[in-house]
């Protein structure tokens, strides 16, 4: 199912990029400034964790549930991670859209490639670290993980960063405030 998108009511804007390169900074900042924007909240079929809200943090569901979205196509793009899944519930989405607010989704390579399939009209932008080298100084500096782990998501961070010429634009962090106003720019949100 391809989901047609009025862009003169509401525009949907993927972000995705590696991890460590900024994702939740720059969208936290971007809803900061831009109080419009509506930032999509995913469904997964793993356990609250402390703190979270259902519908707030994430659309909590059980697997027969999330099953059943997949197989209506509920979903915009879905994926399992370390045995739980999460996906894209499609009709909130397209309600703000039709509302006429900027919708933003903050999803991973996969999720963004299935977005292109189900929502052609999506605006995709790739997050890109200054270098690789400040990419892997980002990640060892949050200190919350073993070696093997960092590994892992360096060489998933090559892989996604060999894939940003899929993208519609390519921003690179290496300053957030001017990166935020690229994104704002993309976004039709200021001139």
């Amino acid at each position: 199912m391809t989901a047609t998108i009025d862009l003169e009511r509401g525009r949907l804007t993927v972000i995705t990029g590696p991890s460590g390169v900024g994702k939740g900074s720059l969208v936290n900042e971007l809803l900061e400034r831009n109080r419009e924007i509506w930032l999509s909240i995913s469904a997964t079929t793993r356990a609250p964790r402390v703190g979270e809200v259902n519908g707030e943090h994430y659309f909590f569901v059980e697997k027969d549930e999330f099953n059943e979205l997949v197989a209506n196509r509920g979903l915009l793009e879905w994926a399992e991670f370390s045995g739980n899944f999460y996906g894209t519930p499609h009709k909130p989405v397209m309600k703000k859209l039709q509302l006429g607010f900027p919708v933003l989704l903050e999803i991973e390579l996969e999720g963004a490639r299935q977005v292109r399939k189900s929502c052609p009209e999506a605006f995709q932008i790739f997050v890109a670290p200054p270098s690789f080298e400040e990419l892997e100084r980002r990640i060892r500096g949050r200190g919350t993980e073993n070696e093997q782990a960092i590994f892992k998501r360096l060489a998933r961070a090559k892989d996604e960063i060999s894939a940003s010429n899929e993208f519609n634009a390519v921003i690179i962090n290496d300053n957030l405030n001017l990166a935020v106003q690229e994104i704002e720019k993309l976004m039709g949100l200021i001139a």
